[in-house]
């Protein structure tokens, strides 16, 4: 069994030119940029600083999330817009950890409880925040909290046989009605200024570069694991079955198979993906707040798959990579461009770029694109 799954994946790998060369890049930086921050002095013009490291790392996680949106959208033909929810959720429960490990090195000395909580009068530490002075539960907890949401969410969704536009307008109103309640400061979240202040991970400091670029190297080998899971999924007879659910679901469902059960596996295991990179997201950017939840993030990740080419895991990390690497050029400069520009490079894309970036550049090298039709 474990010689046959290894072969599935060098199979797949081995014809998977884009996989290739998204992995290669990724070994290639998890080697060079670690090398340029901590090796090479500042004087050098080679040297990579520390925040750089930080933005880089930003970047891919919003890959890994991007990968996850592309496995139910490229692939299942769900366009959930509340992606965004399971990435934040992902990341409050690293803030939580996160706030756990300042103890009394706060500013009001509370070893218990953060300091949001002294300052709003709390007497004790609420009992959903038990076990996040511990790593390994934090861990868990990263799991199994935007996984349990997608579960109970999917499970009505699916059943009710919701589907198309009305599936992505609820999961829209899933991650608003989830951002108005993080932002009460009576949820225990710490309200409108979120989790912030961290100092360690683990029992090492946060701000040290040697931590910027472990948490960068988390960042990398996480996306090299989504881009192999993503592939095999897809590449299994799972992924042609959920295929056909995208192409003619009344016909998949007519010769008998569950269409309910494979949408809400994917839907789960898509929605850990995404939790798994918030979590990574946090203690690179070094807060977390409601304004995660915000619905135009999960329509931004929307079009970062879209721009890249949807339907081939690697064009969605094109995507993610590309378009934030603009949104931080144009907000550099001319901050309230951005948005404009945002809008035109999704029409742009949509009317005459339908496969992305990456069809593009399989069309130019005379390669047939392996991309799902619009």
């Amino acid at each position: 069994m474990v010689m046959s799954q290894t072969s599935l994946i060098t199979n797949f790998l081995r014809h998977d030119r884009g996989g290739q060369i998204l992995l290669a890049g990724l070994l290639l930086i998890g080697i060079a940029i670690p090398l340029a921050n901590l090796v090479l002095p500042e004087s050098s013009p080679w040297h990579v600083s520390t925040y750089t490291v930080t933005l880089l790392g930003k970047y891919l996680c919003y890959a890994i999330a991007a990968i996850a949106l592309d496995l139910v959208w490229g692939y299942c033909g769900i366009l959930s817009l509340g992606q965004g929810a399971f990435f934040a959720l992902g990341g409050y429960v690293m803030g939580m950890y996160l706030m756990r490990q300042i103890g009394d090195r706060g500013v009001y000395g509370n070893p218990v409880l953060p300091d949001f909580m002294v300052f709003l009068n709390y007497k004790e530490l609420p009992w959903f925040w038990f076990g996040f002075d511990h790593f390994g539960f934090m861990l868990l907890m990263v799991l199994v909290v935007p996984g349990l949401l997608a579960l109970v969410f999917g499970w009505f969704a699916f059943r009710s046989r919701v589907t198309g536009v009305y599936l992505s307008i609820i999961t829209q109103a899933l991650t608003f009605a989830l951002m108005l309640a993080f932002f009460l400061n009576a949820m225990g979240f710490g309200g409108n200024n979120g989790l912030t202040g961290f100092k360690d991970i683990a029992g090492f400091n946060l701000q040290s570069d040697g931590v910027r670029v472990s948490l960068f190297l988390a960042s990398v080998l996480m996306l090299g694991l989504s881009y192999v899971l993503g592939r095999y999924i897809v590449t299994a007879k799972f992924g042609r079955v959920i295929t056909a659910i995208r192409d003619t679901e009344a016909r998949a469902r007519f010769v008998g198979y569950k269409v309910e059960y494979y949408k809400l596996w994917l839907f789960v295991v898509a929605a850990i993906m995404t939790g798994i990179a918030g979590a990574l997201y946090v203690p690179q950017v070094g807060i977390i707040n409601p304004s995660e939840f915000q619905p135009l993030n999960s329509i931004e990740l929307a079009i970062w798959v879209a721009v890249g080419g949807r339907g081939t895991l690697y064009g969605a990390v094109a995507g993610a990579l590309v378009v934030n690497y603009a949104k931080t050029f144009f907000t550099g400069f001319l901050p309230e461009a951005w948005l404009y520009v945002l809008g035109g490079v999704f029409i742009f894309v949509t009317l005459l770029l339908p496969k992305g970036l990456v069809g593009v550049f399989q069309s130019r090298r005379g390669l047939k694109p392996r991309i799902v039709s619009p």
